[in-house]
């Protein structure tokens, strides 16, 4: 797998649990993901749920995310990605050991917050069921922030949750992106 674009296009992703349950995000989806968000990953603080490979982290930085938390209950998975050199080419980037309601939980307490949410989870469980009512309270959230769901494409996503207001969603075959602001009022991503 590698890196699609940026400083760090073509440059391989490699992991170790690769084929070994994880599903890592392909290039056409992680593209399509860049593409919907256009230039908002400039500068701005990512956070990657259900990491996995780290892959969807990885192109946020190579395109310009100033910041990137990558968030897997797996601590293999986390020793992959802090391996990476995108990952220690800045101090402020981190990767946490935690299932993602728990990591929810820790940054709100923390007043941690981000400006983009991707969330990725196995696509035949319960995981968003969980983990989106929490990022819809807003409490790890920029003023206008972005969060995209990857998830499968029979399952329907709610038009509300919380703060959160679905904008749209892109289908890629079993895949679907399903793309949420908040405070839709005053979002910074208004060409959704």
């Amino acid at each position: 797998m590698r890196i699609t674009a940026g400083i760090s296009r073509g440059r391989r992703i490699a992991s170790a649990r690769a084929g070994k349950g994880l599903r890592p995000t392909g290039a056409k989806v992680r593209q399509a993901v860049f593409d919907i968000l256009r230039g908002a990953v400039i500068d701005a603080t990512f956070l990657d749920l259900y990491a996995g490979s780290g892959a969807v982290g990885f192109e946020a930085l190579s395109r310009g995310a100033a910041r990137v938390c990558f968030v897997d209950s797996d601590s293999a998975v986390i020793s992959d990605i802090k391996r990476y050199h995108l990952f220690s080419s800045n101090p402020n980037n981190r990767a946490i050991v935690s299932t993602a309601a728990e990591a929810l939980r820790r940054f709100a307490t923390q007043a941690e917050t981000f400006d983009v949410v991707y969330v990725d989870p196995p696509y035949h469980g319960n995981e968003l069921d969980i983990v989106m009512p929490i990022i819809g309270t807003g409490n790890v959230l920029k003023t206008g922030a972005l969060i995209i769901a990857e998830h499968f494409s029979k399952r329907p996503m709610p038009e509300t949750l919380g703060r959160l207001t679905l904008k749209r969603s892109y289908r890629y075959g079993d895949t679907m992106l399903s793309v949420y602001s908040f405070n839709d009022n005053i979002a910074r991503f208004d060409w959704v």
